[in-house]
């Protein structure tokens, strides 16, 4: 009799440990995507807002005349700028050990991607803050101060082309892992795919002087404002993301 109570105990007992697990990694699937998804929204608004406050007091055509008394507006902007180095790296960061499981090469090259892009971004910010010195002028005369004033503020611009050149090469593996693998739906993988590259079009426009480049950032915005909110609601597809789950808890499936 007590052999046969204690020997049904596993049956009773692994049930319960399996429903903590999946428990457990839906808890996981859906702080990761939240988190991920925060970061995408934090990293639109954080350099949206701080671009458009720099733009405004420094993208007159004679704005080093009137740079002292918007000087702070301009500071905000470009620290706002640099701000979002940390959002975009998060993003690399938190998507890698996701992504890694199942392909480490774009894991690793959406990674790189984001780190040399908030590079080339974070140069044209610092570009930006050494406007303000130059409003005194010290000792410049006024048509050197509005010469290096208007260089500065073309190496922002161009840096800024450069980084989104590396973003969109960087989303593009992105989107593909993502519609391989079903992590996402398959509308937002290709709306990516599709966006990305006509983002890198209008970014090498802008730098040969055809400024087309804000029309098409647009269907890149599609992607960047409708995966936040899907992984906010639904997360990335259970199926998928348990998979990755079970290769990180056992490495012998990941062969």
């Amino acid at each position: 009799m007590q052999q046969a109570i204690s020997s049904s105990r596993p049956d009773v007992v692994e049930p319960v440990v399996d429903g903590r697990r999946r428990l457990r990694a839906t808890g996981s699937r859906m702080t990761y995507s939240r988190l991920i998804g925060a970061l995408f929204l934090s990293g639109f608004l954080v350099y949206g807002v701080g671009s458009a406050l720099a733009t405004s007091a420094a993208g007159a055509p004679h704005f080093l005349a009137s740079i002292a008394a918007h000087s702070t507006v301009l500071v905000i902007g470009a620290l706002l700028m640099l701000l979002n180095t940390v959002v975009d790296l998060g993003k690399g960061i938190l998507f890698f050990p996701i992504l890694g499981e199942h392909s480490r090469r774009t894991a690793l090259a959406y990674l790189a991607t984001m780190i040399v892009e908030v590079t080339l971004l974070d140069v044209g910010a610092v570009a930006l803050l050494m406007i303000v010195p130059l409003s005194g002028q010290h000792g410049l005369d006024p048509a050197t101060a509005v010469a290096r004033g208007s260089a500065l503020v073309h190496t922002n611009a161009m840096f800024y082309q450069f980084g989104e050149m590396t973003l969109a090469a960087g989303c593009v593996a992105l989107c593909a892992l993502l519609f391989r693998t079903r992590l996402i739906p398959r509308f937002l993988s290709i709306s990516g795919l599709i966006g990305y590259p006509i983002l890198m079009v209008g970014a090498i426009a802008e730098v040969f002087g055809i400024h087309i480049g804000l029309v098409l950032t647009i269907p890149g915005m599609f992607f960047e404002l409708v995966l936040p909110f899907w992984l906010f609601t639904k997360g990335f597809q259970s199926e998928a993301y348990a998979g990755s789950a079970a290769r990180r808890a056992d490495p012998t499936l990941a062969a």
